[in-house]
């Protein structure tokens, strides 16, 4: 069993998958739920801090480099329009933006992007893993509620 929560604890950790496709493999493999969103959640949490701090410089150093530079720079003038955008249509609120941003399980967003949208739209250290937080929690949620939806749905068929 140990196994298996190392399995959802990794998956929860890689970009675009992260907590959204870790919870429904818990529930799929039969792990309880309760201690399998937790596992996740640390899972998806562990890199928020790591990204923060780090992928706008790595992103940075990177823009002038011949073979990555057009890529980083692309990321950089991307992330950055979008984060002029956001702020013009919810002004102070931005705090509520990225959870929503972060707890509403669409392709795309997630805790890895939120971050790096907080970190290019230079929100403070605090509030941004707070909201990342809040919007992982929510999205485990929501994902467990499918999951559990889905699979009762399927074992109901075929159990």
């Amino acid at each position: 069993m140990l196994k298996q929560y190392l399995i959802i604890f990794v998956i929860s950790m890689v970009p675009l998958i992260e907590l959204r496709g870790a919870i429904p493999v818990a529930v799929g493999m039969g792990l309880p739920l309760l201690p399998s969103y937790v596992v996740c959640i640390v899972g998806n949490m562990i890199p928020v801090p790591i990204i923060f701090f780090f992928a706008r410089r790595v992103l940075e150093w990177g823009a002038d480099k011949p073979v990555i530079g057009k890529f980083f720079t692309f990321c950089l003038e991307k992330g950055h329009k979008g984060g002029v955008k956001l702020q013009e249509k919810v002004g102070r609120s931005l705090f509520v933006a990225l959870l929503l941003f972060v707890g509403i399980p669409l392709p795309g967003t997630g805790a890895w992007t939120g971050t790096l949208a907080a970190s290019l739209l230079d929100m403070d250290f605090k509030s941004s893993v707070v909201a990342v937080m809040l919007g992982v929690l929510l999205a485990g949620v929501i994902m467990s509620v499918g999951s559990m939806g889905v699979f009762g749905a399927i074992s109901g068929l075929f159990g």
